[in-house]
């Protein structure tokens, strides 16, 4: 036999194409060419495939050796494709006398000396061999990785001639040991705030909803520490969410924690993120951190110190909850759905309102400073409110974050039988689901003409008051709830009095 061929998967964002690695054996001087769109690191096998080949007690055959890496018009890049190029020169040298082969996908780095070496973006390969119903033959390094996914086949090598016994049937590789039960969560506790009712009351609703929130007041009052503890009120993740999250975090090579995988991620950027490190990009396409926060929380601190031009690209993932990055070679779609958390201070020197009179602000840079997020990035965020300065008088204690998670997963319960979170609700399911009574549709429509708000806004207001029906487990909305989601429209209230 002169001609092998061996299934494994590329990586092209979060997924993870089929590709068929043939070998032709030919006669002539020996050379050994790699066709189909390989990158350096895939032309650069050729060297760790020989010697790994050699060092494990095989001959490399004196021939010329053609790889063809098929579909050839898909890039190929990283060394992912080590272990079947040279499982298909051994099988088309007659070597090795393996059976099924279709039946098998490999993936895997190959040092000198036959060792195998963990490959980051395994998990979308083992989602997509799943699907295929085939075994997937990967490095003992990604067995964590292996774990997460229950009905899987997976099985674990650490050589090249383990993989050799493996297919003729002389040994037996190891199935990865199953993902431990979720970790108790371990995200600072709601009950460390103290005071700011109105702020915790927000986030309760923003949490329950998966509504983007927006909180302004002076330095030290409590938005940073209010904002780390949303994920303790968060739900756990389910299965198949945890799983799209772990499937970014292997793409971007980051060691997964098996008994925290299932808890819900949280980034915090600095104000000097650029827009590739935030959205993604890149000349090979690598998620950003609206990605890294899918199923999450994405929290900007001091949020007109972003670029503006950074966070106008945040306008359409928050609507569409993806994100699509397009190359001259190629184009890749990663997921967002995270839950904007967004702080800022009231102007520039922060003291604006406090009753201690420290700012010396003018109308036109406060204008000018708030003016740097725009309207319709506003537009977006469900919940604006007010985190003031508090006597400490008022620094009553609130309640655990278990106590609020459980009114959350009880409201989150309810949106689950509708079909999504409310925050996701398209306009069609809004007029299904969020339709108040008679009176509190006057008092909206009120609202909306002296607030001016456009439609998305109009929408937005009807999707938080849908939340907070759920939160008290009822089916109507009522006028209480449109006029406590309408007060949460507090950035509109202050453009039109200062108009």
């Amino acid at each position: 036999m002169n001609l092998a061929t061996i299934l494994t998967r590329a990586q092209v964002g979060v997924e993870a194409p089929l590709v068929r690695v043939e070998v032709h054996l030919a006669g002539g001087l020996p050379s050994f060419n790699i066709v189909g769109l390989p990158e350096t690191a895939v032309r650069e096998s050729r060297d760790r495939v020989r010697a790994a080949i050699t060092n494990s007690g095989f001959d490399q055959p004196a021939r010329r050796i053609t790889v063809s890496l098929a579909p050839a018009d898909l890039p190929k890049d990283g060394a992912r494709f080590d272990l079947p190029i040279a499982l298909g020169i051994l099988v088309a040298s007659g070597q090795l006398k393996a059976q099924d082969l279709d039946q098998f996908e490999m993936i895997g780095e190959l040092s000198l000396g036959g060792e195998l070496r963990a490959v980051s973006g395994c998990l979308p390969a083992i989602l997509h061999v799943r699907k295929a119903a085939r075994t997937l033959i990967l490095p003992a390094g990604n067995a964590v990785e292996a774990g997460l996914v229950e009905d899987a086949e997976c099985r674990l090598a650490n050589t090249l001639v383990e993989v050799c016994a493996a297919l003729t049937g002389r040994a037996a590789l190891n199935k990865p040991e199953r993902a431990p039960q979720p970790a108790a969560m371990d995200w600072p506790d709601m009950v460390d705030v103290r005071g700011q009712a109105r702020a915790r009351r927000a986030l309760e609703i923003a949490a329950a909803g998966g509504h983007n929130v927006l909180m302004m007041g002076p330095p030290g009052t409590g938005k940073t520490l209010l904002a780390s503890r949303l994920p303790g009120i968060l739900p756990i993740l389910t299965q198949d969410e945890a799983l799209e999250t772990a499937a970014i975090a292997s793409v971007c090579g980051q060691e997964l924690d098996a008994a925290r995988w299932r808890q819900r991620p949280f980034r915090h950027p600095h104000h000097t993120a650029s827009g590739v490190a935030l959205v993604g990009g890149g000349t090979k396409p690598r998620p950003g951190e609206i990605s890294l926060a899918h199923h999450g929380v994405l929290f900007l601190d001091e949020l007109p110190e972003f670029d503006r031009r950074v966070l106008e690209v945040l306008r359409e993932p928050l609507e569409s909850g993806h994100i699509v990055i397009s190359r001259a070679a190629l184009q890749a779609q990663f997921p967002a759905q995270f839950q904007l958390i967004a702080a800022m201070n009231p102007c520039p020197c922060g003291y604006f309102g406090d009753p201690s009179g420290r700012c010396r602000c003018s109308p036109d840079q406060i204008e000018r400073y708030r003016g740097r997020v725009s309207g319709p990035l506003l537009d977006r965020i469900d919940l604006q409110v007010e985190v003031p300065r508090q006597t400490l008088a008022e620094h009553e204690p609130g309640e655990c974050s278990a106590v609020i998670r459980k009114r959350i997963e009880q409201a989150r319960r309810m949106q689950r039988q509708r079909g999504s979170l409310n925050a996701r609700l398209d306009v069609a399911e809004v007029r299904e689901h969020c339709q108040p009574d008679e009176q509190s549709e006057q008092v909206l429509n009120k609202a909306s003409e002296r607030l001016g708000l456009s439609a998305r806004g109009h929408q937005r207001i009807l999707k938080v008051a849908r939340t907070i029906a759920d939160l008290d487990q009822q089916a109507c909305i009522q006028i209480g709830h449109v006029s406590e989601a309408i007060g949460y429209r507090q950035l509109d209230r202050n453009r039109i009095m200062a108009a």
